[in-house]
């Protein structure tokens, strides 16, 4: 209930400024804050803590969207891209408290409204983080883009049984991508090796380790890429299943998605990319259609006999960049 919401009584003007005594509509709305959250001070005002390290985090800064591009620019070109494109494009992603936590965020101008009538509410998923991460990852999750559900979705978990607050709201620590953060999940936090009931399984885990990522076996279905990304016209997308050398694990055989990073994907602002052969255009990826089951899990085969679905070098993006050549995994045995 609205009256109960301990945000709503000190009324509207307290986040939203405006004119609390004006008549009418527009003297009242005088000043008017349409998305106080956008400024995380707002929100320090009671939640001082949380706003501190929210500043921080991914949710707000979007550095993965401007570290993960970079190393394929030349300083001058990092400049340009940092002022006409991360600037002017990317940073319009950035989440506030409110897209959580109030009103589902818009993309590309579409939105669910209010979660609960201006009521705040402390999670609503599907209203929330399907909206940000609807392309790939939660679609996979629900069985949306094909296949089944993953099984985690399936038992009733949702993103926060793996993904924590202090992922959400940062730790105080100003990460340069999602990789670095400390506390991003990890499979073996809930499934940890030794814990396996069955001798089969125990084998399997024991002979793979580390030299293959548990969704190279257990993700279930195909999963999806992106590719061509031009500058203000995005990029085209189908279903795909890569399996390859992980770029950041030497040796581990994974799972790899496409990322749309193109030679021209800059040209309309003058960058060339004169260091893009310097990263791959596969990147490890762990798809959010788990399963115990799965093609690759029921028969070493499929992998070290037929290679079903190991990336090779015919498969290669056309064009691409020179250190894709590294992904092709070599089966030793």
């Amino acid at each position: 209930m609205l009256a109960n919401d301990p945000h709503l009584k000190n009324g509207c003007t307290s986040c939203h400024s405006g004119n609390a005594v004006g008549v009418g509509k527009t003297e009242a709305h005088s000043g008017l804050v349409k998305r106080p959250s956008d400024n995380p001070a707002t929100c320090g005002t009671c939640h001082d803590g949380i706003s501190k390290t929210y500043q921080l985090s991914l949710h707000y800064t979007t550095s993965g969207m401007k570290n993960g591009v970079r190393p394929r620019f030349s300083a001058p070109e990092a400049a340009m891209y940092d002022e006409k494109v991360f600037e002017q494009s990317c940073r319009s992603c950035h989440a506030s408290c409110g897209d959580c936590h109030v009103k589902s965020p818009i993309i590309s101008g579409v939105n669910v409204g209010l979660l609960a009538g201006h009521e705040f509410v402390k999670k609503d998923e599907a209203k929330t983080c399907a909206l940000c991460h609807g392309g790939r990852v939660y679609p996979e999750f629900t069985g949306e883009y094909g296949g089944n559900a993953d099984v985690h979705y399936q038992k009733g978990m949702s993103c926060v049984d793996c993904h924590k607050a202090e992922e959400f709201h940062g730790n105080g620590m100003a990460y340069t991508d999602r990789r670095s953060v400390e506390t991003k999940p990890s499979c073996v936090a809930c499934h940890a090796p030794g814990s396996e009931t069955t001798d089969k399984a125990k084998e399997a885990h024991a002979d793979h380790g580390d030299l293959v990522s548990c969704s190279a076996c257990h993700s279930s279905a195909e999963y999806r890429g992106c590719a061509s990304c031009h500058l203000g016209e995005g990029a085209t997308s189908s279903p795909q299943f890569i399996l390859g050398s992980n770029p950041r694990k030497e040796g581990q055989l994974t799972t790899l998605r496409l990322v749309p990073t193109v030679r021209d994907t800059f040209k309309k602002v003058g960058i060339k990319q004169e260091n893009f052969d310097s990263t791959p255009n596969l990147w490890d990826t762990v798809p959010h259609n788990t399963r115990k089951r799965t093609e690759r899990t029921r028969d070493c085969g499929t992998c070290h006999a037929e290679k079903a679905r190991v990336l090779t070098e015919a498969d290669l993006p056309a064009g691409g960049s020179e250190a894709n050549k590294k992904l092709v995994f070599e089966f030793a045995y």
